[in-house]
């Protein structure tokens, strides 16, 4: 399955985050959305152009990934109410950091994937997402989850990157495994992302209400 499939909902959700500014029910969370997304739409525009020229973009992912897994981590953390959690998510955040500068210059070089920062980075999400789901089962208010933007981004996230996990996690294994599974693997990526780009889709439109009108 070609990844041009997961670009182009790569875009949809960018497209469908724009209506952010043009709400009047301000999310401060979701207003770095639209940037973030077309910055992602960019990188992956690049990654697959060098892709089909045949020149590696490791260094490329290495640097975005990175990125991707911070602003996570801050966007999660404007969410979770309670302050402690909120201090651990902040300490953790600075501590991938260092982690990152340790691992890339005196570990592995930059121009290789490092498949531990990345499987760390998903159980991070994983682990906010999760207590976030904590919090919102604990809480005495009533909620409609399907009209909130949070709940279907940690939903995308949550799913994306439990799967995720263990393909990363053993990418330097895998990457030399025979050519059919590796075809699999890609395959199941691509769905994955289109699992979570249609997450962050949903999350942007079910914000949106639609009047019945009478004549």
């Amino acid at each position: 399955m070609s990844p041009v499939i997961y670009i182009i909902f790569i875009a949809l959700s960018f497209v469908a985050s724009l209506t952010v500014y043009f709400s009047s029910q301000k999310n401060i969370y979701l207003l770095f959305f639209p940037v973030f997304l077309f910055f992602t739409l960019v990188v992956e525009f690049i990654g697959f152009y060098s892709f089909s020229k045949g020149r590696p973009s490791i260094t490329l992912y290495n640097f975005f990934t990175s990125f991707e897994f911070l602003f996570y981590m801050l966007l999660l953390r404007n969410v979770i109410h309670n302050l402690k959690a909120k201090k651990v998510i902040f300490h953790t955040a600075w501590l991938y950091i260092l982690l990152l500068l340790i691992n890339f210059l005196f570990i592995l070089k930059i121009s290789a994937f490092s498949a531990t920062t990345y499987a760390l980075g998903c159980l991070v999400i994983t682990g906010i997402c999760i207590y976030y789901f904590y919090e919102l089962f604990q809480s005495t208010r009533s909620l409609n989850l399907l009209r909130q933007p949070i709940f279907w981004i940690c939903v995308g996230l949550l799913f994306f990157y439990c799967c995720s996990f263990p393909i990363f996690g053993l990418y330097n294994f895998l990457n030399k495994a025979p050519r059919i599974i590796q075809k699999n693997l890609q395959t199941i990526l691509v769905l994955l992302n289109v699992f979570l780009y249609s997450s962050f889709t949903i999350a942007f439109l079910c914000r949106i209400r639609v009047r019945n009108s009478t004549s």
